[in-house]
C-alpha cells in the first residue's frame, strides 16, 4: 500500500513538473502544433497559419476580440467570476448555454489540450489557465490566442485569416475587419467574415463600437508597454 501510495505521489509529481515546463516553454516558444490543426491535417485539410508577434497586428484585432470574447481580460487573473455567474444563472433559466470562458482560458483549452466538456479537460483547462496567467503574462497570452484560433476551415492565427479573408496582413486591418474576424470565432466554420450574413454582419457592427470603447477605456491597457 505504501508503495502504491509512493507511485501515485510520484506519477502526480511527474505530471505537474512536466506541465509546468511545458507551459514555461511555450512562454518563448511558439506552439509548433495544436489539436486542432493536427485534426485538419489528418483529414487532408490544408492548415494555413503565420505566426505574426503582437506588435506586428493592427491593434483592432486585440482590441475586437477583447470587445466580443473577454472585457475584462486585463483585469482577471484568468477568470472572470462574474461572467462565470451570469453564464450559470442563464443556463439554470433554460436561456441558450452561454459559457463563461476568458480569453486565458481558451488560450491553455487551444494551446494545450482538446475539445470537450468533461470534467478531467475542463479541470486540465484550469491548471494551465493558472500557468500561463502566472508564467506568460497578458500580452504572451493575446498573443498566443490570436495565433492560433482557428478562423475557418484549415484557417489558424490572425495572419492567415487576414490574408485569407481581406488579402492584406494583419498589421493592416481596419476595425470593421478585425471585428468581422471576432465575429466569427464562435463558429468559425460556419461564419465568412468576408461574405458574412446578416446575423454575422449585425454582431460584427456591434462589436466594432465595443472596440471604441475598449480604446477609450483602455480595456486593452495590460497588452501594451
Amino acid at each position: 500500500m505504501i508503495a502504491l501510495l509512493k507511485f501515485v505521489l510520484k506519477l502526480v509529481f511527474g505530471l505537474i513538473l512536466f506541465t509546468l515546463v511545458w507551459a514555461a516553454a511555450y512562454r518563448v516558444i511558439d506552439p509548433p502544433i495544436t489539436f486542432l490543426t493536427l485534426r485538419d491535417r489528418m483529414n487532408g485539410v490544408e492548415v494555413k497559419q503565420d505566426w505574426v508577434g503582437l506588435s506586428e497586428m493592427s491593434r483592432h484585432i486585440p482590441r475586437a476580440v477583447i470587445a466580443a470574447e473577454d472585457s475584462r481580460f486585463c483585469e482577471h487573473r484568468g477568470f472572470d467570476v462574474e461572467a462565470i455567474e451570469k453564464a450559470m444563472a442563464r443556463n439554470k433559466q433554460g436561456k441558450k448555454l452561454r459559457g463563461g470562458s476568458t480569453i486565458s482560458q481558451q488560450t491553455a483549452k487551444n494551446a494545450f489540450l482538446w475539445p470537450g466538456r468533461t470534467y478531467v479537460r475542463k479541470g486540465l483547462e484550469a491548471w494551465f489557465t493558472v500557468l500561463i496567467e502566472f508564467l506568460w503574462g497578458k500580452p504572451r497570452i493575446m498573443e498566443v490566442y490570436l495565433n492560433i484560433a482557428e478562423f475557418g476551415r484549415g484557417v489558424f492565427g490572425v495572419e492567415a485569416a487576414s490574408r485569407h479573408y481581406f488579402d492584406k496582413s494583419a498589421k493592416n486591418l481596419s476595425r470593421a475587419e478585425a471585428a468581422r474576424l471576432a465575429a466569427i470565432l464562435p463558429q468559425p466554420i460556419k461564419r465568412d467574415a468576408a461574405s458574412p450574413g446578416r446575423y454575422t454582419r449585425r454582431y460584427a457592427n456591434r462589436i466594432a463600437g465595443r472596440t471604441r470603447v475598449v480604446a477609450n477605456e483602455g480595456l486593452d491597457s495590460c497588452l501594451w508597454n
